[in-house]
């Protein structure tokens, strides 16, 4: 066999890296009747939220063509996932349903999710917020996740870089906690929550860490076990929110003007 030069063999696999990237699309779909195999493009969607991610180009969008379940994903880059206007489902079970483990600079959206565990005390988060820089959650509804001591719909725990959190429009029920918002130590995490309804949760909101705020505008939190429970954390009151049927007192560090 002839000798292969190492700078030919380097140039081959740039070459090889350059089509993994120009595959990439900036809008990907998925369909209740796609496959992975496709391209996710509009007339050849993929199935799953997972086999779009890897076609879709960090900053892209995958957007839902028709009602389905799209199964869980792992997210490391910035990226949308929409699907307003249609039923874009995640059932899981054992796990959680979607994990932000992203750059300290990305940027993630979710539109339009509904977010299941199989109501067999098993699925752990519907959202698992490790690190990003910001993540915005809006017009989802997450439900059951409620394994035991550590079943959250909303999970915000970055161990190094801070991270802040939008939730709009969002119903979270039936969970060990709804929100759950424990940085490690003094990391920075920074949870902002409008107009979203938390009920029929073990805790409504639990803020844990020097590092933790919370911030509760609008929204209302019925027939929780515990309302809101700030050990370490802060959980601040805009004066605007509605509490009902829960078995005890909600701790709210502080009332701000709104």
């Amino acid at each position: 066999m002839k000798y292969i030069s190492k700078s030919f063999v380097t140039l081959l696999f740039t070459f090889f890296l350059q089509q993994i990237t120009y595959a990439q699309a900036t809008r990907t779909w998925v369909s209740g009747v796609g496959d992975d195999a496709n391209p996710c493009s509009r007339t050849a969607p993929c199935k799953t939220f997972a086999g779009a991610i890897s076609k879709t180009a960090a900053g892209g969008e995958i957007n839902a063509l028709d009602p389905g379940g799209f199964g869980g994903v792992t997210i490391t880059k910035s990226i949308i996932i929409s699907a307003i206007g249609v039923e874009g489902g995640i059932l899981i079970s054992g796990t959680s349903a979607i994990i932000i483990n992203a750059a300290a600079t990305d940027l993630i959206v979710l539109k339009g999710l509904d977010i299941e565990g199989l109501a067999n005390g098993t699925s752990t988060n519907g959202i698992n917020i490790l690190s990003a820089q910001s993540v915005l959650v809006e017009d989802c509804t997450i439900n059951g996740f409620n394994a035991a001591a550590t079943g959250n719909g909303i999970n915000v725990s970055p161990a190094a870089n801070p991270v802040k959190v939008i939730v709009q429009n969002t119903r979270i029920s039936n969970c060990t906690k709804g929100i759950n918002v424990a940085p490690s130590g003094a990391v920075v995490a920074d949870v902002n929550l409008l107009g979203i309804l938390i009920g029929l949760n073990v805790t409504g909101i639990n803020s844990t860490g020097t590092g933790a705020t919370v911030r509760l505008s609008n929204s209302s939190l019925f027939n929780n076990t515990t309302a809101v429970s700030n050990s370490t954390g802060k959980v601040i009151s805009f004066g605007n929110n509605n509490f009902g049927g829960n078995t005890n007192s909600n701790a709210i560090t502080v009332t701000e003007q709104q």
